[in-house]
Order: C-alpha cells, then sequence, then structure tokens
C-alpha cells in the first residue's frame, strides 16, 4: 500500500475564555484543505491540457475557500465556498458532472459538520439542487434533522425557498458514456456468470471515484469540514457511500481535527474513517498523522482504497492516500501552498 502524507507544524494560541483582540486574531493559524477526489489518476491518463484545467479548478477552489479565511470568516463559509467551486465545475463528480445511477439519472449526496459545536447536516439522494453542499449546511441550521434524503430533501428545499434545476444540468456527455460502458461490461459480466466489480479492475476503480471536500480552520480557532459527491457511477437500489454519512465521509471537532474522505465508500463506511482519525487523536493522544496513516492503513487492509484530507486545530495537516492519486490542495496562513494529483506530495 502506498501512502502520501503531508503534515505541516504552526504555532497555535490556545483558545481563552475571553474575547480575543485583534492581535491574537492576527497571530493566529489558518488555512484550509480541499480535495477533488482520490482513485486511479495516472499522469499518462491526463493530456496536459486536461491537467491544467483540473489544476486550475482547484486552484480556484481553494482561493475562494481562503480569501474567507483570510477576512477573518468562518470555516464553515470557507468550506461551504470551496466545495460549491467544485460542485460547479464538470470536472469533478459532485454538482455538475456528477455520475449516471443504473437508471441515468444524477444522484446527489453532501454533508457538513461544525467542530466548534458538533452540529452536523446532511443529505442524500437529490436530484434537483445545484449545490449540494448549501442544502446540507441548511439541514444543519434550518431543521432538527442530520440527515435528509431523496424527495423528503427536496421538499424540505423548497419549503425554505431554494432554486431548483434540472436533473439534465447535471449532466455530461463524458459521465454518460462511462455509464453506457459500465453497463456494457456488467452485461458482459452476466453472461459469464461474474462479477464485474473487482479490486483490480481499472474500469471500475476509475469509475467508483470523485468526491470533493475540503477542511478548514478559521481565525477563531474554529474547525469544519464538508464533502459533496455524485456517487458511484452505474449505482443501483438507492445505493449511499460514505459521503453523506457524519463519521465515515465527513467530521469535525474542534478538540481534535477536522476530516473529509474520498475513495471507496463502503470500506470507509465500514471503518468510519472520519471519526476513527479524530478518536485517536482523543483517546490515544496520536498526532494528525499518525491517526490519518493508521486509519487509510485500516481501509487498505480491508481491500477498500481511497484517502482523507485533514487539518488540526493547530493548523497541521495530512494528505494520506492509498490510490495511485488524489486531486488534492491546500493554504495555509504560514504562507505554504500546493495544488498536487499524482503519487507522492512534493
Amino acid at each position: 500500500m502506498r501512502t502520501s502524507l503531508l503534515l505541516l507544524g504552526l504555532a497555535f494560541t490556545a483558545p481563552s475564555v475571553l474575547l480575543a483582540s485583534d492581535a491574537e486574531l492576527a497571530n493566529r493559524p489558518f488555512g484550509l484543505v480541499i480535495h477533488g477526489g482520490a482513485g486511479v489518476i495516472e499522469r499518462k491518463s491526463l493530456t496536459p491540457e486536461v491537467e491544467a484545467q483540473y489544476r486550475a479548478a482547484l486552484s480556484q477552489a481553494r482561493e475562494a475557500g481562503y480569501a474567507i479565511l483570510e477576512k477573518g470568516g468562518t470555516s464553515l463559509d470557507a468550506v461551504v465556498a470551496a466545495i460549491q467551486v467544485m460542485e460547479d465545475s464538470p470536472l469533478f463528480n459532485a454538482g455538475k458532472g456528477a455520475v449516471f445511477n443504473a437508471d441515468g439519472f444524477c444522484d446527489l449526496d453532501a454533508s457538513i459538520m461544525d467542530g466548534r459545536t458538533q452540529a452536523a447536516g446532511a443529505i442524500s439522494g437529490v436530484r434537483r439542487i445545484k449545490n449540494p453542499i448549501t442544502l446540507a449546511r441548511a439541514v444543519m441550521e434550518k431543521s432538527e434533522h442530520v440527515m435528509l434524503a431523496g424527495e423528503g430533501a427536496e421538499r424540505f428545499a423548497q419549503k425554505i425557498g431554494f432554486e431548483f434545476v434540472p436533473n439534465e444540468y447535471f449532466q455530461t456527455d463524458f459521465r454518460r458514456k462511462q455509464l453506457e460502458a459500465a453497463k456494457l461490461r456488467e452485461a458482459a459480466a452476466a453472461k459469464k456468470k461474474t462479477s464485474s466489480l473487482t479490486t483490480s479492475d481499472h474500469f471500475d476503480r476509475v469509475a467508483r471515484y470523485g468526491t470533493v471536500g475540503c477542511v478548514a480552520l478559521d481565525r477563531q480557532g474554529n474547525l469544519a469540514a464538508g464533502t459533496s459527491t455524485g456517487g458511484m457511477t452505474n449505482k443501483k437500489f438507492g445505493r449511499v457511500g460514505d459521503a453523506p454519512i457524519i463519521g465515515a465521509g465527513t467530521y469535525a471537532n474542534n478538540a481534535t481535527c477536522a476530516v473529509s474522505a474520498t475513495g471507496w465508500g463502503e470500506f470507509f463506511i465500514r471503518v468510519g474513517v472520519a471519526r476513527d482519525i479524530a478518536a485517536q487523536m482523543e483517546y490515544k493522544g496520536s498526532s494528525l498523522a499518525d491517526a490519518a496513516n493508521a486509519t487509510i492503513a485500516k481501509v487498505g487492509q480491508l481491500g477498500g482504497d481511497g484517502g482523507v484530507i485533514a487539518i488540526d486545530r493547530e493548523g497541521r495537516v495530512a494528505l494520506p492516500f492509498n490510490s495511485v492519486g488524489m486531486y488534492r490542495g491546500f493554504k495555509l496562513s504560514t504562507g505554504a501552498a500546493a495544488i498536487e494529483i499524482f503519487g507522492q506530495s512534493k
């Protein structure tokens, strides 16, 4: 198993029961990390032009979130801003550009969590919400629930004034071709009475991934995490992955860290990836780096792959993954910043 990890340490002023002065706020670390999905991402599979498009989109998302933090905005606002950029891009499997389910529709999932209050919101299986991350936040802030699904989630959205878009808004020719190819392979496998989904199959591993996410630490010392996805190509029976599940795909707690995951959702759910990282820090006193590495190792031992992005309350970040690549980036108040796609972090 290959694991890529980046860890940066920053000075941190512990929160006080008193209101922080402007000078204190100016000295506190802040920053964010983003991902655009993990999986079979190889240099030979991306032309220079396409790679440049991904890097530009990731940079735009990162800068949108960081600009909010730099001006003293909240980590929640930064997370939503960064994810919205990726949801609006056809490059990622979230929002516009989401993969098709077996019935030819785009089903969208998202979740968000506030590390300060432990409040959380999630939606699953919506088809007409332009930016699912905004509805997940609305569930957190404007309902008594944590997760709403399908028609019920959209009824809630309509009640609070969300504008709907047709499902065709999300659909792209590229994703339709992926669905057609998946159905052909599925039919061929059925004739041979074998599974079309194997852990070593390049096509199927490409078809599984593409989630986007962001984790952030603001000047007030508050953490937040969010994740958004279109799920798995050719998914059936209302399948739900880890992205909308608090504790699996998303988790944030000011006492430890904020995490957003991307990868083979069934395995990430079984491990409880996002919460597992925070729990190791809380109960064992593990560092963010050690906890994130150990959790991704658990996923690999079960046969799954993917990665996480995480930031702790001291501004340290981790980006471990055991897949071939992961679209990712970060920007911190120390000046450290990067956008990466392939292999080991540089």
